[in-house]
Formats: structure tokens, sequence, C-alpha cells
């Protein structure tokens, strides 16, 4: 985590053990068993338009979430860290609730959590953004762990970073009012083309961690092997978290990674 703060992102190779990763392949049972009657595009380029009602209210649920073709699952969301054990145990780490007080966050709670496929030939790409766009709160606090469970480099579709771009203003905010969705623009800086970027190749077992703010991407996997990832997302409890948010928690209680 040292250069966290002056690069918005910091790796952390070896985090989880090959058990661990192993156990999260239960993310192909749920995607054999989803309702297939009601496909739901997962799209980045188009997110507002193609949020639905099954999206929207899936933040305290488990559901799946299909590739542009509608045949092939994209992702599944967005509250397996509290409502399936396997997931549960993982996400649940005193050391993340350490990582997470050196990023800045002084009482850690855990939002969202995302199984992404990214499957060979087929797994889409996921366009510039920041997080702090979709989990806003006042001051921006989300921050995101991501779990390598596949070596992950330039041929399968790794992430790619602005270093330092965390610095820069939050560029829109995807908010819900009356039922619908909508991407609102704050602010007109361009987004980083390659050359002010870098690819983050890691290995399975890997973490990277990373500002709300950073700019990232990845581009679709035209590779034949698979680049599974694990995604949470957490915010300080000490922020107001945006009341016009798409993720609002009904029922289910907010923990933290303790």
């Amino acid at each position: 985590m040292d250069r966290f703060s002056e690069d918005g992102y910091a790796v952390l190779p070896g985090f989880k053990s090959r058990e661990d990763l192993a156990a999260l392949r239960r993310a192909e049972e749920i995607a054999t068993e989803c309702d297939r009657s009601d496909v739901s595009i997962f799209s980045t380029r188009d997110q507002a338009q193609k949020s639905d009602e099954y999206f929207l209210t899936s933040g305290d649920k488990v559901r799946c979430f299909f590739e542009e073709d509608g045949t092939t699952v994209n992702k599944i969301g967005h509250a397996m860290h509290d409502l399936d054990t396997v997931f549960d145990r993982f996400s649940h780490d005193a050391r993340l609730a350490e990582i997470a007080n050196q990023a800045g966050l002084a009482d850690p709670v855990l939002y969202q959590s995302m199984y992404i496929f990214k499957q060979p030939r087929v797994g889409g790409a996921v366009d510039w953004h920041q997080d702090a766009a979709f989990l806003r709160t006042d001051p921006v606090s989300v921050t995101a762990f991501w779990f390598a469970l596949d070596d992950a480099d330039r041929t399968n579709g790794c992430l790619w970073v602005q270093p330092g771009g965390h610095r820069s203003p939050l560029r829109n905010q995807f908010v819900v009012r009356n039922g619908k969705a909508e991407l609102q623009t704050l602010n007109d800086t361009p987004w980083p083309d390659l050359s002010a970027a870098v690819p983050v190749e890691v290995s399975a077992g890997s973490l990277v961690v990373f500002n709300g703010l950073l700019p990232h991407y990845s581009a679709p996997n035209r590779s034949e092997k698979p680049r599974h990832t694990y995604t949470l997302h957490a915010v300080d409890a000490c922020a107001k978290y945006a009341g016009d948010n798409w993720l609002q928690r009904q029922e289910l209680p907010l923990r933290g990674f303790r």
C-alpha cells in the first residue's frame, strides 16, 4: 500500500490462496442455476438505458447479468458477500479491514460484490469509468478490492489504470430518480488513452486495491483463457451515502470486513 496515495492503486500479490480461489468457482454453479427467463444485459457502454428493474433492485440479492449476446453470463451481483456462505467467508477478512483503513476508510462497510466472468473469446470490454460515479458518498470514499482468480494480462483483458488519475475530477454520476436511471455528466475532462495508462498484469491470488476516483478500463477477452475476478466495493460509514444511488439496501444490514 506504499504508493496507494500517490498512484491511486496498489497491488498485493499472493493475497489469497489457491484453496480460497477454488472455493469461489461456486459462481459457475450459480450461473448454471440462474433464471434465464428474464435476461438482463450488463454493459458499461449504455448502462443507463439497459438498467432494468432486475438490475436496480439487485443490491441485496444474488442475480446473474449477461453479455450483449444474451446467452453468456457476464457477472453475478451484488450481495454475494452477505447471502452466500462461500463468498461471505472469502469477503470478511480482518486483513481487508486493515487495508481499508490504510486506504483512508475510517469505518468501512461493504455495499457491493461482483463476480466477473470475462469468458474466453466472449468476455466484453468495460469502458473507462470511475467507481465513484456509481456508489457516491460525500466525501468520496468508495474503494475497490479486486481479486484476480486467474492470471490476468493484456491477452485476456486485464485492468488498465491511469496512475495518479484519482486526482482528476469525477466525470459523471449514475443516478436513479422516479425509477429511471440516468448517467449525468459532471465534468468534461476526457478519459485517458492508453498512452497515459498502464496495464495491471497480475497472477491469480493477487489483490488490486484502488481509489473510487481512479479511471480504469479493461479490454475484451479475445484469448482462449478465462479472466475471472471477484470485486468488493466498500465505502466509509462516516460519509453520507447518496439517496439517489442505484444501489440501495432495503432490509439487509450493512457489515464491515471483520
